[in-house]
């Protein structure tokens, strides 16, 4: 049985370096040589794509490779579970994480690698107002450990970057820079990034994004007129601001019309004919009378109303010309008459040919594309189904104005300058789909959380979100810190309990079908001690060696540290057997079980080889703590045990 050491893969977050190197060695194995990368080999093998000249486009600045260099750092740290600030714990799949969003984000890189469907954040403008979060390439851990409280070993305040700094963009390019790349890892391959900026650092954003993303996945920029100039007597009074949004693959995103929503007045035209067609029964004359009459007294805009046609199958569609459209004239295999299917004769040609080749109009005559007239003199025309042609891209202005300072205080909540619920479901609904994950790693009042609620109620959507704000201490001056409220993450859980609440309130019915509770997570050091041989205190040490789980910490928390190092999502389904008066852990439906009680015997193996063969998962793994033997002949025999009923993948902490 292989323990699990403080250098096991297991022991700390995804190592981004090993995961790049791994997929250099499957695209470039004959650039390996002797374990390490011949640099001049894979220059070779790029050819012509290698750049050496001294002088190249590049953005860089001051302190940007200590910043790739973090984002590439594993974390040693672990998540705790929260049950008695949560909501629902036992079942919602929705999660509110406390802690500095770059170990977060870490910690989470082996769980929800690429699961991710969209990730909308809010993050510091830098006004030289707003808090800017201080890493320490050092041991960032323990950095946010200490400074929770927003003070340094001095006691200077950290929670500003102010505009006479030096390095007053670098420090927020140095802050951005680790935690989008880490992010890029957590996005499904057609998945989206959306952030919200103003013109402070709105040009620097983009280019960083241009590094991490790539230029080609750049989707574009809405600009959110907020209708609310910012006084400014030197310059330029902007009342608006970016929502840049890209991808991690452009074309996967692009393909499925993500990025569209219907027009209103198409669904409406949709819906009605339905109605008509379920009243009437089968399509006849008398439905499209009937629907041409209602269009006639509707006031339509952007040539919906040109649908006015309901054919066999219920469709509505218009009539175009499938003349060919170019000055000059067709080719040949663009020339060929189409058969009249009841005169069987052949059908006019436009004078320069048809707008597509035979195949392709064969192709519409199969599909019941193609309108032919009552007998052959009347030129066909093509079905243009409003079904297939009903969306439009999302505008780049959006116009909102006003805050949500109303909702938040019928919410008892206080906070500055929150994200607006309105605009948000208007980001996301074109993007995530009903059982998709959102991540907002900047989650302020929780805006995102409230918006996803929303949304699901409105569908019976099953979006889940991941919610993570630094438990930032609120100024004393502040209303809500008046109220009761001593830190931002507060406020921020207040405010989802309580949306939460009025949406039961308000709908009763739908309420009973919503996910509206949430898992809490602390970050914290990992529930394992280290093993130093160079501590002041050797005995000490020793007995730590011995019993090596610190103080204070649950089986829980261990438990979800375990399922972290795995890299199993949080939400996934743990149920709890007594087994030989001890406690197994069954998770994923026997995708791993854990024993972490301290007295192991042989029948804990027994039962859980049998609860294996009842639920035979795929895969099958066991993690026991290792002073839970009294001998090793019994942690022989567990291994034994195990091994006769398939189970080989047996570790120790």
């Amino acid at each position: 049985m292989q323990q699990i050491t403080q250098t096991d893969p297991l022991s700390h977050s995804a190592n981004i370096v090993d995961q790049n190197i791994a997929q250099l060695k499957q695209l470039f194995p004959e650039v390996f040589k002797e374990g390490k990368i011949d640099f001049e080999e894979l220059q070779a093998t790029l050819g012509e794509h290698i750049d050496l000249e001294n002088e190249r486009f590049n953005f860089t600045w001051n302190g940007k490779s200590q910043a790739r260099r973090e984002a590439q750092k594993p974390s040693t740290g672990t998540l705790r579970p929260c049950p008695e600030e949560s909501v629902d714990w036992d079942n919602t799949q929705n999660l509110y994480i406390e802690g500095d969003n770059l170990e977060v984000l870490k910690i989470l890189q082996k769980s929800y690698h690429q699961k991710v469907k969209m990730i909308y954040i809010d993050p510091p403008y830098n006004t030289g107002k707003d808090f800017v979060y201080k890493d320490n390439y050092k041991d960032n851990l323990s950095n946010y450990l200490e400074l929770t409280g927003q003070k340094d070993a001095d006691g200077k305040k950290l929670s500003t970057n102010s505009d006479a700094s030096g390095r007053y963009h670098s420090n927020w390019l140095n802050m951005m820079y680790p935690r989008l790349k880490l992010a890029r890892n957590l996005l499904k391959d057609d998945g989206i990034i959306s952030i919200h900026i103003d013109e402070h650092e709105y040009s620097n954003l983009e280019k960083i994004l241009n590094e991490i993303f790539g230029e080609e996945n750049n989707i574009g920029t809405i600009i959110w007129d907020k209708r609310n100039p910012k006084g400014d007597a030197k310059g330029i009074a902007y009342q608006h601001e970016q929502i840049v949004f890209f991808a991690k693959n452009k074309n996967l995103f692009s393909s499925k019309n993500d990025f569209k929503r219907p027009k209103e007045n198409a669904l409406k035209i949709i819906q009605k004919a339905k109605k008509i067609i379920q009243k009437e029964g089968l399509v006849n004359e008398n439905i499209r009378k009937q629907f041409k009459n209602w269009l006639k007294v509707q006031a339509f805009s952007g040539g919906e109303k040109a649908y006015s046609f309901i054919d066999d199958n219920g469709e509505v569609f218009q009539s175009v010309s499938m003349a060919w459209p170019n000055k000059k004239q067709a080719p040949s295999d663009y020339k060929i008459p189409l058969i009249h299917p009841l005169t069987q004769k052949k059908c006019p040609v436009p004078e320069k040919g048809w707008r597509n080749p035979s195949k392709t109009m064969n192709k519409l005559l199969e599909d019941d594309m193609i309108i032919f007239g009552h007998d052959e003199i009347t030129q066909p025309r093509k079905k243009y189904l409003l079904k297939e042609n009903m969306y439009e891209n999302v505008p780049s202005l959006l116009y909102y104005g006003g805050s949500d300072d109303k909702i938040l205080k019928t919410l008892d909540v206080f906070f500055d300058t929150p994200k607006v619920v309105q605009v948000a479901q208007k980001i996301m609904i074109p993007i995530i789909n009903k059982q998709d994950i959102i991540l907002d790693f900047f989650a302020g009042s929780s805006t995102t959380a409230h918006a996803v609620m929303e949304l699901n109620k409105n569908d019976n959507g099953k979006r889940k979100y991941i919610m993570v704000q630094l438990p930032e201490p609120i100024n004393e001056n502040h209303k809500a810190y008046s109220e009761g409220y001593r830190f931002i993450t507060e406020i921020s859980k207040k405010r989802i309990i309580n949306a939460s609440k009025k949406i039961a309130e308000e709908n009763p019915e739908k309420a009973k079908e919503l996910d509206l509770g949430f898992k809490v997570f602390k970050l914290d050091s990992s529930n394992i001690k280290t093993w130093d041989p160079d501590a002041e205190n050797l005995e000490q040490e020793l007995f730590d060696a011995i019993d090596n789980i610190k103080k204070n910490r649950t089986e829980k928390d261990i438990l979800f540290e375990i399922i972290l190092k795995y890299g199993i999502d949080l939400t996934v389904p743990i149920t709890e057997h007594k087994i030989d008066q001890t406690n197994v852990f069954n998770v994923g439906l026997g995708a791993l079980f854990i024993c972490l009680n301290d007295t192991i015997t042989v029948a804990v193996a027994e039962g859980i080889a049998s609860l294996k063969e009842k639920l035979d998962p795929a895969m099958c793994r066991v993690v026991f703590k290792d002073n839970g033997f009294a001998d090793s002949a019994i942690k022989t025999n567990v291994m034994q045990k195990l091994k006769q009923h398939g189970i080989t993948e047996v570790r120790s902490i």
